[in-house]
């Protein structure tokens, strides 16, 4: 009999990978233990360690994203301009591509 897929919570990954960080059992008895594949267990462990300094960052985002959205401010303020120029352009010509 086949198991359905089962969606578990983020509450549920972070105990069980904090359980697999303390290393008082293997992987395979905490796969028993908590009724999971080992290699999900293996992946929210690693996971865990890689976000592990997010926690501490205060909520603020890396220096990286915010000149990224810098970036895309300036082209979406730059692209309105050109479409208004563009539709005020388009009324002024008499023709089969202006705007009816």
């Amino acid at each position: 009999m086949k198991r359905s897929r089962r969606n578990h919570t983020a509450a549920f990954k972070a105990k069980v990978a904090l359980a697999a960080i303390k290393t008082d059992q293997t992987i395979a008895e905490l796969a028993k233990r908590f009724d999971v594949h080992p290699n999900s267990i293996v992946q929210w462990k690693a996971e865990l360690l890689d976000h592990a300094g997010d926690i501490f960052d205060g909520g603020r985002a890396p220096k990286g994203e915010t000149a990224d959205l810098k970036d895309l401010h300036a082209k979406i303020g730059q692209q309105a301009l050109e479409i208004d120029f563009l539709e005020h352009a388009l009324g002024r010509i008499d023709g089969p591509s202006a705007k009816r």
